[in-house]
């Protein structure tokens, strides 16, 4: 496997003309105001687990039109506030069973796990949360469900279920609402740009090779799925090439790190077949923070740096939170 893009130094430069809409900040506002009218109280039960040591607890709150979200919460013993790191999934994978991701909880944080409405199927150990929204013509998976309209887009909801998780976090109790977190690889690493950007109350980010990023050049260059998913999508529905990118260009990772001002720390792997490098750069180099850095993985795949990366972020979120 060679490296998939452009060169190191001219990825460190690169800072593309990426379309936004006009009324980019309205949509997204009444989006998540249309859906906070309808929260009700989060409910927080305990796990059925083995473990004994950490707390894990089930729990269920309002996202996107007041509809019921899953999430594991995993955290220290004890009373103090502790500041908190919410997660993202990976494409089609679900948050899994208790007690499957201790390591934030074990490093003294809370860990709140977000399952991805209407995934949890494709790897892992699967989710617990339906998307009860239907789709007009689509590619299975979905990069293509409602992607006619961005008001149906299927990443609508998703990134609102996201923001709207980090009213319910800071809420607890057993949160230090000002040492708030978001991360996420993949997938979850681009709903993290919407999150960080969409809700003021995230001190810090830290996307992991995120996907979701530069629509445009991703659909058209990248040789795997799922953006092959937009690719197969217009290859028949060959008149709505410039709705469906005008669609996209709402939920497009470039978009919202521009707003984003908290501090950021990103990852990339330059044999990325999955996420193209230049489209993780064009939101890294256009990312509005003023404290922002990049780990670069030059021999690895979408798997990023694993483990290795998560110390690096325990070190990197220390010094700030």
């Amino acid at each position: 496997m060679a490296q998939t893009d452009l060169p190191l130094d001219d990825l460190r430069t690169f800072r593309p003309a990426v379309a936004e809409p006009a009324d980019f900040d309205e949509f997204w506002q009444r989006t998540l105001a249309e859906s906070r009218a309808l929260r009700t109280p989060p409910t927080l039960v305990p796990a059925v687990t083995p473990i004994t040591e950490i707390i894990v607890e089930d729990l269920t709150f309002a996202g996107f039109g007041g509809e019921p979200i899953r999430a594991w919460v995993t955290r220290p013993r004890g009373h103090t506030p502790h500041p908190a790191v919410v997660e993202y999934i990976g494409y089609n994978g679900g948050r899994g069973i208790p007690g499957e991701r201790l390591a934030w909880a074990a490093a003294g944080y809370v860990h709140v796990l977000m399952d991805t409405r209407g995934q949890g199927s494709g790897w892992g150990t699967g989710g617990d949360t339906p998307d009860p929204h239907g789709s007009d013509a689509a590619v299975p998976g979905f990069m293509t469900r409602g992607i006619a309209d961005p008001d149906t887009y299927f990443y609508r909801r998703v990134f609102t279920d996201a923001a709207l998780l980090i009213d319910t976090v800071c809420d607890f109790d057993f949160v230090d609402a000002g040492r708030v977190s978001v991360t996420g690889g993949s997938q979850g690493g681009g709903i993290t740009l919407a999150a960080a950007a969409l809700n003021p109350h995230v001190r810090t980010a830290m996307p992991d090779v995120p996907f979701l990023c530069h629509f445009r050049r991703s659909v058209e260059l990248t040789p795997g799925n799922p953006y092959q998913e937009v690719e197969r999508y217009l290859a028949v529905h060959r008149d709505r090439v410039e709705n469906v990118f005008a669609t996209l260009s709402y939920f497009d990772g470039v978009n919202f790190a521009r707003r984003i001002t908290a501090p950021a720390l990103f990852s990339v792997a330059l044999m990325d077949e999955t996420v193209l490098p230049s489209s993780v750069f064009a939101a890294y180099n256009l990312c509005g923070s003023a404290d922002r850095s990049i780990e670069v993985y030059a021999f690895n795949g979408h798997e990023g740096g694993l483990t290795a990366q998560w110390l690096r972020q325990t070190a990197w979120l220390a010094a700030r939170l």
